[in-house]
Parts: C-alpha cells; sequence; structure tokens
C-alpha cells in the first residue's frame, strides 16, 4: 500500500463518515475504482478501515466533548433530568447496535470486496433519503432527544447496524429514523452524531489488537496515519453538517440522495462492464 492510498482513505473516510453517503460504501467502491484490488481484498483491510473509522469517532468525541461531560454529569446532578434522559437514550440506541454488529460481523464482511452490492445499496441508501425528507415534512416535531421514547430510541440503534452493509450511511439511516421520531433535522444529526461516536470508538479500539496481535506493524502505522487525516475531515465535517441542518428546514437529505443515486448507478455499470478509471 502507497501513502498516497492511505492519505486518500483517510480524506474520504473524514467526508464520508458523517455526510449521510455512506463511508464503508466508498471503502469499498475506492479500490474497485482506482484497481487497488490487492489490498481491499486482504484481511487487513476490514482492520484499517475500522482504524480510520477511530479517527472520525475521535473528531466526533472532541467535537461534542462539552456535551458529553454535561452528559456524563448528569449522573451525578439531580436537578439535570433532560441531559439524564438523553444519555440514557444513547446507551439504549448502542446495545442493539453493538450486538446485532457483533452477530453478522463475519456474514457481513463477505460484501467488503463486492463493488456492484455496495453500490445497490447506495442507491436505495439514496432513495432512503428522499423518503426521509418526505417523511420530515409530515411528521409532528417533538420539543428535543429527550422527549423520544426509549422503544424509539432502541429502534434508531437497531437500523443503525444496517450501516455495517457497505452502501448504507450510519448518519443518513439514524437520521432518517430520528426524522420519524419526530426530530428536526439538527436534533437527528445531533443525536446521530452523539450515537456514531461509542459504536465507532469501540469497534476501532477492539481492531487495533488484532493487528498488533498479526504483527503488522506496518499497517497499523498507516492506519494511524489514515486516521488523523479521517479525524481532521471529520472534524471540520461535522462543524459544517451541524451548521448546515440548523439552517435548512425542507428537502436537507435531497442533495445527498442524489449523489448517491447517481454515484450508484455509475459505479453499478462500471462493476457490471468491468470498466476502471
Amino acid at each position: 500500500m502507497h501513502l498516497l492510498q492511505v492519505i486518500i482513505y483517510g480524506i474520504v473516510q473524514g467526508i464520508t463518515e458523517l455526510f449521510p453517503i455512506s463511508s464503508v460504501g466508498h471503502a469499498v467502491i475506492l479500490p474497485y475504482l482506482f484497481h487497488w484490488t490487492q489490498f481491499s481484498d486482504s484481511k487487513v483491510f476490514l482492520p484499517f478501515v475500522v482504524m480510520l473509522h477511530l479517527g472520525t469517532g475521535l473528531a466526533l468525541l472532541i467535537y461534542f466533548l462539552p456535551e458529553w461531560i454535561r452528559l456524563i454529569a448528569s449522573l451525578f446532578i439531580r436537578d439535570r433530568r433532560e441531559e439524564r434522559k438523553t444519555l440514557l437514550l444513547i446507551v439504549v440506541a448502542t446495545i442493539p447496535a453493538a450486538i446485532l454488529g457483533k452477530l453478522f460481523e463475519h456474514k457481513l464482511q463477505a460484501l467488503f470486496p463486492s463493488a456492484l452490492s455496495a453500490a445497490i445499496f447506495l442507491i436505495i441508501n439514496g432513495l432512503i433519503l428522499f423518503w426521509a425528507d418526505a417523511m420530515r415534512r409530515r411528521r409532528r416535531r417533538t420539543s428535543g432527544i429527550a422527549d423520544m421514547s426509549y422503544g424509539r430510541s432502541f429502534l434508531i440503534g437497531v437500523v443503525q447496524a444496517f450501516a455495517l452493509i457497505p452502501g448504507f450511511s450510519r448518519s443518513g439511516i439514524t437520521m432518517t429514523a430520528g426524522l420519524g421520531s419526530g426530530l428536526s433535522y439538527d436534533e437527528a444529526a445531533r443525536f446521530s452524531f452523539l450515537l456514531a461516536t461509542p459504536v465507532i470508538l469501540g469497534a476501532g479500539i477492539l481492531e487495533v489488537p488484532k493487528m498488533l496481535h498479526d504483527h503488522n506493524h506496518q499497517m497499523l502505522h498507516y492506519g494511524l496515519l489514515g486516521g488523523l487525516f479521517a479525524g481532521v475531515l471529520a472534524l471540520l465535517s461535522t462543524a459544517f453538517l451541524m451548521r448546515y441542518f440548523q439552517s435548512s428546514e425542507v428537502r436537507a437529505l435531497r442533495p445527498f440522495g442524489w449523489y448517491c443515486i447517481v454515484v450508484g448507478i455509475v459505479v453499478a455499470v462500471m462493476s457490471m462492464a468491468n470498466l476502471h478509471f
């Protein structure tokens, strides 16, 4: 693997993880388009991708650190009921995502070499984003995240597990579920990003020992470097998206939906025709 490839992977991961356009799908499509399949077909590819996610998870933690401090402090302060409820909602939503991810980890790994399947799921992801925009206009808004039920939060955690499939976006599918619960765009994005933090960091921490166990120190260094680039871009992406969703009242997900559909169709056609750049 070349240094330039590591940097490109890191930049793409940092942008696509928070934008609702599937970072895992892009991690599968990218090596196909540029014929980097020698690396993407290897056993170190998935741990490398997860380490890139670790960089984005750290970026989310940094961006939302003041809020995480308030949420955790609410456990020890009696009059912080809203923050305590939000923290419990995050915990409830994290449980099914962690369990389902562990149960289907090996089955989902089989989808990684397929650019065609990633392209198809990317198209489906785009259609889901269009549906989320349409649903947002019909739903009555709740007052905030803390007004959600624990059942709704658990459901968001369940649908988050679909993001393990290349082409489905974690932020996109959890935002869709949040909008379906009556949240505004910015509230749905905020809950999605808060929920992603423990899941991404947990998965990343679990993968680092695998590289150490295989004595693949070069890939560990590449993963750390790629994670650094991913983290910087993810921090910028988070700041941009939070402002974007705060200022958007209608059809905020539609541009990302068009992107997913167009890219998915192009990659699917190229895959079936066995074309590369």
